[in-house]
């Protein structure tokens, strides 16, 4: 279909057009009739016709209320029947794939003029692709998944696939081996944390915090221990297909009877007498993924102790939905297990050797955790810079008010030392072997974790307050500030409560004290 030809006018032309029955306005240098659309107007047609409105530039005012996006949904775009001759307009939205330009809305290594110690050009160009990829593949499916609380597109996890995406965000290790990843634009040998590090935070863009973690966190928690510590039939069975998207996977240890005190699990597996099979019974709760899972990784007590078993679904397990917060697009479930028959194969390390297979993989379920939370809080850190830059109270700028210039500064200052700290732990984790991070990192990265997960819940505040209603309000201007002060909590609790991981920091701080050190 041809594009629709727009006419030029001047804006005295425009001015003539000010009555209820026959209204124009002007937005950034675009003129739309909104004279048919008055009465359908969601805020009431007096918006449209209250007085500086019919006939003028309305640019000030349309984003003292709305989001660029608006003007761009093809129910608006009809509106538009010309432009205002020898004027262009001045507010363009960023492109698919590019960069923004507001001071702090990008790490320091994507900002122009500065340079960091840690990121190559195979970072940068990886980056790069990811978040085109992002923007064009993930986010539109996460905006709607959210909203509908479907589980992500499995046409979505289908493109990941064809990418290597489910396989990268496993971390470098030799499951990359032979694979073409991002369309070879990183080899799998050069694959480092940092890309890792990309991929988290890219992927955190959407912003949609149960979308996040629907979109198979479950496999980045649940594989490990079966990668680690399944003999090589399961593996072999368990990991292409999962790695493919083919077959989702979760990890299942936290009860209504025990969180963090794993210890105290009740969940029991009992052999049967011939020690061929586990018979598990029991319940799981807050289980990520666990609605639409093939397979659970599940800690359960045994007559040797702690152990994780792998197990298929199967007859006797049955998964609920639990509202969370956010959305049902995570796929948050309640599991309870009743006489559930799983091979003796299906034994993921040593029997009552489980709290190892579990621990083992904490470091870097954690470390994802901060990549995403440090993004997230970034974003809102934008959001609030551009609000206060547009919206105007007591005819001034917000931005002009000190007390709005602080909570900015506050802001700016936890988003920046909560990316420095990380990106320091990265170049850790690249310089180190598995068992150098566990001896090494647990405690940096419970510490990581707490403050990104207590300065993050500070600039959620910061940000409600610089919002005012619209930060309280699930649409509109501050959505994106709603949806984070609502879901920014979860980081808080997921992957260890930040108390406890603060403390374990500061536990394996105060054993390696010298114990000659004095004052």
């Amino acid at each position: 279909m041809a594009a629709r030809q727009l006419k030029e006018f001047t804006r005295e032309e425009v001015a003539q057009h000010n009555k209820p029955d026959d209204l124009w306005i002007i937005i950034d240098s675009k003129v739309y009739d909104v004279t048919r659309f008055r009465n359908m107007h969601p805020g009431g047609a007096f918006v449209l016709t209250e007085e500086g409105i019919p006939g003028q530039d309305a640019t000030e005012a349309f984003y003292g209320l709305h989001r660029h996006e608006v003007l761009e949904r093809p129910q608006y775009q009809r509106l538009q029947i010309g432009t205002i001759k020898d004027e262009k307009p001045v507010i363009i939205a960023r492109a698919t794939g590019q960069l923004s330009k507001v001071p702090y809305a990008e790490p320091t290594y994507l900002t122009e003029g500065y340079h960091s110690p840690y990121y190559t050009e195979s970072h940068r160009a990886f980056q790069k692709a990811v978040r085109q990829f992002v923007d064009e593949v993930v986010y539109p499916d996460a905006v709607a998944r959210e909203e509908d609380g479907k589980r992500p597109s499995l046409s979505v996890i289908a493109k990941m696939t064809e990418l290597e995406l489910h396989a990268m965000r496993m971390g470098p290790g030799k499951h990359l081996k032979g694979r073409t990843l991002m369309g070879g634009i990183v080899k799998p040998e050069e694959f480092d944390y940092f890309h890792e590090l990309i991929l988290h935070q890219e992927f955190s863009r959407h912003g949609q915090r149960g979308y996040g973690d629907g979109i198979n966190a479950g496999t980045l928690i649940g594989l490990p221990p079966v990668m680690n510590f399944g003999n090589d039939a399961l593996k072999a069975k368990i990991i292409p297909e999962v790695l493919a998207g083919k077959k989702f996977i979760c990890l299942a240890i936290s009860e209504a009877f025990a969180g963090s005190d794993v210890q105290g699990l009740k969940t029991y597996a009992k052999k049967t007498e011939d020690g061929k099979y586990w018979i598990i019974n029991g319940t799981k709760k807050w289980i990520t993924n666990g609605v639409f899972s093939d397979y659970f990784t599940v800690g359960c007590r045994t007559d040797e102790g702690f152990t994780v078993i792998l197990v298929e679904r199967c007859e006797g397990l049955e998964t609920k939905p639990i509202k969370t917060a956010y959305s049902p697009t995570a796929g948050t479930a309640y599991i309870t297990f009743e006489n559930v028959k799983v091979p003796v194969e299906n034994t993921l390390g040593p029997e009552g050797g489980g709290m190892f297979v579990i621990l083992s993989n904490f470091n870097h379920e954690r470390w994802m955790m901060c990549c995403s939370a440090a993004q997230a809080q970034r974003m809102a850190l934008e959001e609030c810079l551009k609000w206060t830059n547009q919206r105007k109270a007591f005819g001034k700028p917000l931005n002009s008010q000190a007390v709005v210039r602080a909570k900015i500064a506050g802001m700016i200052s936890r988003v920046e030392s909560g990316q420095a700290w990380l990106e320091l732990i990265t170049h850790q984790m690249c310089n180190m072997s598995y068992k150098e991070q566990a001896k090494y990192l647990a405690g940096p990265i419970g510490l990581l974790k707490m403050y990104l997960t207590r300065s993050g819940q500070e600039t959620a505040r910061d940000a409600v307050q610089i919002f005012g209603g619209r930060g309280i309000t699930r649409t509109g201007m501050g959505k994106g500030i709603e949806h984070y002060h609502r879901t920014n909590v979860f980081d808080s609790i997921l992957g260890g409560a930040e108390d406890v991981l603060g403390d374990l920091g500061v536990r394996q701080a105060i054993r390696n004290i010298p114990k000659n050190a004095r004052l």
